[in-house]
């Protein structure tokens, strides 16, 4: 294979292949099932051509295409070329258009010119690796699940030159790690949901988890709220609630899936959307205020990328105003948990830390990717 043209897809071509040469053959009893290993030279190729794919422009459109490396064979009803297609640059952008909804994969595999686009397909093996567009310059690795319920976890992030190795902790039995003091209520897997849901919209927006049965939150919020819910909405709490047998876990999730989409869609209003730890919606388009006299100074921020640690910063530099009062909030009311969405797309939890004695603040973009 020739050497990529661009620097970082080789940089960070030998961390990604490490990961999945550590992790995937651990990841069932047999490994005749999972997607091949790929070599360090297959994820630079990748890398290299979505990269020049996500700076190209079709009929003005940012072409978002998925790469997948894959056999056609391991692909159940794939949808294969007569031709196979090159990963040049500009013959990528005139396929986005085809495969650009959720879900889709272009199929790479190798042919008599190398590697190339065999054709599309939505299923996946276990560990197959995905490379996807998300925006000019900026590209994510993935994996497909284990489990064909799970989520599909991201391995790193290219952005530019910028190359981010997501921290495994957080994809493992430990992910809960990444976020010590979590209501216990929700699970890590509804977190994510409702994250990815609010980040979504793009509008930008916070959501703050309260305890159950208190009222005490109301005093850092202004007085009336114009959005109050009476009864609270209860749907997802109802969901999460129900264990059904597993021949019903698919619907449990489409419900599951409806009640998060209701919940988040509220906090797309100028205002914070207020849920309790049991899920119950009580009120959107809050307004925070300051609780006493002291203001929030210093914040604990980490991102889940392997090798950095926590940094002490002041509030302002989370985001805007959104991220700074969440930040308030949490301050004032320490048995709180917030989501702060930016429309530009950063994505923060914000905790008190008995700890610490300070506000911590977990980065969540990278995961949502």
């Amino acid at each position: 294979m020739n050497r990529p043209a661009y620097a970082a897809a080789q940089a960070a071509a030998d961390s990604v292949q490490r990961h999945f040469a550590a992790h995937r053959l651990a990841a069932l009893p047999g490994p005749a099932s999972l997607a091949p290993l790929p070599s360090a030279d297959e994820i630079a190729a990748l890398l290299d051509a979505a990269f020049w794919a996500s700076l190209r422009r079709e009929e003005d459109f940012v072409p978002t295409i998925s790469l997948a490396l894959l056999p056609p064979e391991q692909s159940a009803s794939p949808l294969r070329f007569a031709r196979p297609l090159s990963l040049a640059a500009a013959d990528l952008a005139r396929l986005a258009p085809a495969v650009e909804r959720p879900g889709i994969h272009l199929g790479v595999w190798h042919g008599e010119a190398g590697l190339s686009v065999w054709g599309s397909t939505r299923l996946l093996p276990p560990y197959c690796l995905v490379i996807e567009v998300v925006a000019p310059g900026l590209i994510v690795l993935k994996h497909s699940p284990v489990e064909a319920s799970g989520k599909f976890v991201n391995v790193a992030v290219l952005e530019g030159h910028t190359i981010k190795i997501v921290d495994q902790r957080v994809n493992g039995s430990a992910g809960s790690t990444m976020l010590a003091g979590l209501p216990s209520v929700l699970s890590r897997e509804v977190l994510i949901q409702l994250a990815a849901s609010m980040r979504a919209h793009g509008r930008g927006g916070a959501l703050l988890i309260v305890p159950a049965g208190s009222a005490t939150w109301r005093d850092s919020i202004i007085e009336p709220i114009r959005y109050a819910v009476s009864p609270p909405f209860r749907e997802l709490a109802e969901v999460l609630g129900h264990n059904g047998a597993d021949r019903r876990r698919q619907v449990r999730l489409s419900a599951v899936n409806r009640a998060v989409e209701m919940i988040t869609g509220l906090t797309a209003v100028d205002g914070a959307t207020i849920i309790s730890r049991d899920c119950e919606v009580l009120a959107f388009g809050a307004k925070i205020k300051r609780r006493g006299p002291a203001p929030v100074d210093r914040v604990l921020v980490a991102e889940p990328v392997a090798d950095t640690r926590e940094e002490l910063c002041d509030p302002e530099e989370l985001g805007g105003t959104r991220h700074l009062s969440a930040a308030q909030f949490v301050y004032d009311q320490r048995d709180a948990f917030a989501l702060v969405a930016s429309q530009d797309g950063r994505f923060t939890a914000l905790w008190w830390s008995p700890e610490k004695e300070l506000v911590r603040a977990q980065r969540l973009e990278m995961l949502l990717l």
